[in-house]
């Protein structure tokens, strides 16, 4: 059972977590209702996971993200859970030492499942959604010569990714997708290989702090 400390200045939503967090197997262990006492309650409380709302009365929780982080100790994770699903703000918290980022829109079921994640130390990130990776291209640099021409991922890479991001397994892949597990493994392993990293995780978090899911700029995609 993982420790909380939901930092959220919504209270009819907080009350709500509050009962029905600890029947999903999560201990909430304090709530608070600004910046200022997310700091205080995580200092005294050193749960596994904050779990933190964006902008409070006080200001934006990412300006004061280290202050948070410092507070909880090195255990302590942070995950964003806001209603603000801007993707600049994801990559910044995740930049900054979130472990992830949750918007509220997501559902119950991905927040607990996102916690879990967080509290075992993996990066996780669920917006309501990603632009159709056909119409964008992921363009990434060549891992032996980074000076050398950028390499693409094909769509079908590209698609993996996302969904990589997003948390699913083989198997939910395969299904989203519409092919095989054998074949989401094989573009798996390619785009692990494209990107010079060892494992799913590496690439997930890898995608998110290199903003590899967004449309190219004008210049790029001309």
């Amino acid at each position: 059972m993982a420790d909380l400390v939901l930092g959220d200045n919504h209270t009819v939503f907080v009350e709500a977590l509050v009962t029905v967090l600890p029947q999903r197997g999560l201990n909430v262990l304090d709530t608070a209702h600004s910046i200022t006492e997310t700091v205080r309650s995580v200092r005294r409380n050193k749960p596994d996971v904050c779990v933190l709302e964006r902008f409070f009365t006080d200001g934006d929780s990412l300006n004061r993200l280290d202050e948070i982080t410092a507070a909880g100790g090195s255990r302590m994770r942070v995950l964003l859970l806001t209603a603000d699903s801007d993707a600049d703000g994801m990559r910044r918290a995740m930049r900054e030492g979130a472990i992830g980022y949750v918007t509220k829109m997501c559902g119950l079921t991905a927040l607990v499942e996102a916690v879990g994640k967080a509290a075992a130390g993996e990066p996780v990130t669920r917006l309501p959604r990603f632009p159709d990776s056909r119409r964008t291209s992921v363009s990434l640099p060549n891992n032996r010569d980074r000076a050398s021409p950028r390499m693409s991922l094909t769509p079908r890479e590209q698609d993996c990714l996302r969904l990589l991001v997003s948390g699913a397994r083989t198997t939910t892949m395969a299904k989203q997708l519409g092919v095989s597990s054998t074949t989401v493994r094989t573009h798996v392993q390619a785009l692990l290989g494209k990107l010079g990293v060892h494992s799913r995780l590496e690439a997930a978090t890898f995608a998110v702090r290199h903003s590899l899911l967004e449309p190219p700029d004008e210049d790029e995609a001309s």
